[in-house]
């Protein structure tokens, strides 16, 4: 609303100085009073349509070309000098309108000149760019929760819907078009397992929506993110951008985010962190679906998906028994718990 007001207020601003120049200035330079109120009209029209149709813009690109601008204009005025000096030492022969007339014309061909090199140089080298000030370099201070980048596996995963029910996500959720877009091509996918999973997807971001603990913002992303770079590229590149984390967990996308710098967050990762810690001697309840590798082994799972060994436990599958534990052992695919029977000595090692 407030940008709609902005560009109407310009468009009458731009009304009110056809009107000064009709009112104060026609009779200088003889201009028909309904042109030049439809020219200026037609440029607070024009600039306005610009803007809208324009695709969105980065805020460093714009004050990018707004220091070159800067730069360019302030350096060609101190070269103004010069070319003044130059022509008035060169040309002593010209009449003075033939002098002003040049010195103008270079003025102008250096201000252009030199606001290209500066808009060039400067967003060609943005993002290492420094203040030249010696041993100061000066840094985006982020206040607050900072906003979380959804990848797509986490969408087809869904346990962030249940992680958002509980109220313990203060950041904002942000899901970028080109993730909502790859996780609708999953779901057009004519291979039936791609399409439920990502039909699946879809149904979690509609859950998140619907949660009124948790903002969830669909984001359209800069132009350069519509370019051919595959999705995890996209994802870190606006992740850099926005200064957010990126939740995932994809174990390639883990990596790749460490080695540029990205904050990641791994919901398996979180997972694990969630599991229950035991301690060897305690004593705990499982229930053993299948026997083991070993001889006399059975396995079984509790609540939350660990692995549970237990020595001697094969003659009570299909049975929940009271173990003791042995020993835990944590692997990159999750913790694995080893017990035995309460009446059974521990296995001794030759």
């Amino acid at each position: 609303m407030v940008l709609q007001v902005l560009r109407a207020l310009f468009v009458l601003l731009m009304a009110a100085i056809g009107y000064y120049f009709l009112k104060e200035q026609v009779g200088v330079y003889q201009i028909p009073p309904w042109l030049m109120l439809m020219i200026t009209l037609s440029i607070g029209v024009l600039v306005v349509c610009v803007d809208i149709l324009s695709p969105r813009r980065k805020l460093a690109i714009f004050s990018g070309t707004f220091l070159g601008l800067i730069v360019g204009i302030t350096t060609s005025f101190g070269f103004s000098f010069i070319v003044a000096l130059l022509v008035d030492r060169y040309m002593p022969d010209s009449t003075d309108a033939e002098r002003a007339a040049l010195t103008t014309y270079l003025n102008i061909v250096i201000a252009v000149v030199f606001s290209y090199l500066a808009i060039s140089f400067i967003l060609q080298t943005k993002d290492d760019f420094r203040f030249i000030i010696p041993y100061v370099e000066f840094a985006k201070q982020t206040k607050g929760a900072r906003p979380i980048l959804l990848d797509t596996s986490v969408l087809i995963d869904g346990r962030i819907a249940d992680i958002a029910e509980t109220g313990i996500l203060e950041s904002r959720l942000i899901v970028p078009r080109f993730v909502l877009a790859e996780l609708q091509t999953v779901a057009d996918s004519g291979d039936k397992l791609k399409r439920n999973r990502g039909r699946r997807g879809l149904d979690v971001l509609q859950r998140l929506q619907n949660n009124k603990r948790t903002e969830v913002v669909l984001y359209d992303s800069s132009a350069r993110d519509a370019g051919p770079e595959d999705v995890d590229g996209k994802l870190m590149n606006l992740a850099a951008d926005l200064s957010a984390r990126v939740l995932t967990n994809d174990f390639n996308l883990n990596k790749v985010a460490s080695l540029r710098g990205v904050d990641v967050i791994n919901i398996n990762d979180l997972a694990n962190a969630l599991k229950p810690v035991v301690l060897p001697g305690e004593r705990m309840t499982v229930r053993l679906l299948k026997p083991g590798e070993s001889p006399g082994q059975g396995v079984g799972y509790l609540v939350d998906g660990t692995m549970v060994v237990v020595e001697q436990g094969r003659q009570h599958i299909n049975e929940e028994i009271e173990f003791t534990v042995t020993s835990v052992l944590q692997t990159s695919a999750g913790k694995m718990i080893f017990g035995r029977m309460p009446h059974e000595p521990a296995s001794k090692v030759s």
